[in-house]
C-alpha cells in the first residue's frame, strides 16, 4: 500500500489563501480561524508564495515588522516547492525533511488544488504502518 498525495487530499477541505497585498494581520486571522500553520499567497490563480507561522516569527516579529502595517508580500516565502498528486507520502516526507519545510502546495498542471502539511504526511504514514501491522497479525494468526 503506497499512499499518494491524491489519497491525502480526498479527506481534506478547501485551500486557504491570501493575496500578496493583504496585511500580515489578515493572513494571521485566517490561519488562526482555520487552525492552520500556513496559507498560500495567490495572485489571481497564480501561486505567488506561501506564508507560514515561521515566516511571521523569523521575518516579521524578529525584524520589527508590525502585522497591521506589513503586507504578506514582504514576509512570504517565494521559493515555493510544490508537488504533484502522484507523489507518495514517503517521497513527501523525504522532501520535507531535506528542504526543512512543513507545507507543500499540490499542483495539477498550472492549477493549485491543495496543500499537504507535515501532519497530513505523518498521519498517512502511521495509517500505512497500522495497515501493515494488521495484515501481518492476520497472516500470523491464520
Amino acid at each position: 500500500m503506497s499512499t499518494t498525495v491524491r489519497d491525502i487530499l480526498r479527506d481534506k477541505g478547501e485551500v486557504y489563501a491570501v493575496r500578496p497585498d493583504d496585511t500580515v494581520y489578515a493572513a494571521l486571522e485566517v490561519m488562526a480561524d482555520k487552525n492552520i500553520g500556513a496559507v498560500l499567497v495567490m495572485s489571481g490563480t497564480i501561486l505567488a508564495g506561501i506564508f507560514s507561522e515561521r515566516d511571521y516569527a523569523r521575518r516579521g516579529v524578529l525584524s520589527g515588522h508590525r502585522s497591521h502595517d506589513t503586507s504578506v508580500r514582504a514576509l512570504m516565502t517565494t521559493d515555493v516547492v510544490s508537488i504533484p498528486l502522484s507523489m507518495t507520502v514517503d517521497e513527501c516526507m523525504a522532501l520535507m525533511t531535506e528542504r526543512r519545510i512543513r507545507h507543500l502546495p499540490v499542483v495539477d498542471g498550472d492549477r493549485v488544488i491543495g496543500v499537504v502539511s507535515i501532519g497530513d504526511v505523518v498521519r498517512a504514514v502511521v495509517d500505512e504502518q497500522r495497515f501493515t501491522i494488521r495484515s501481518l497479525e492476520q497472516y500470523v494468526t491464520s
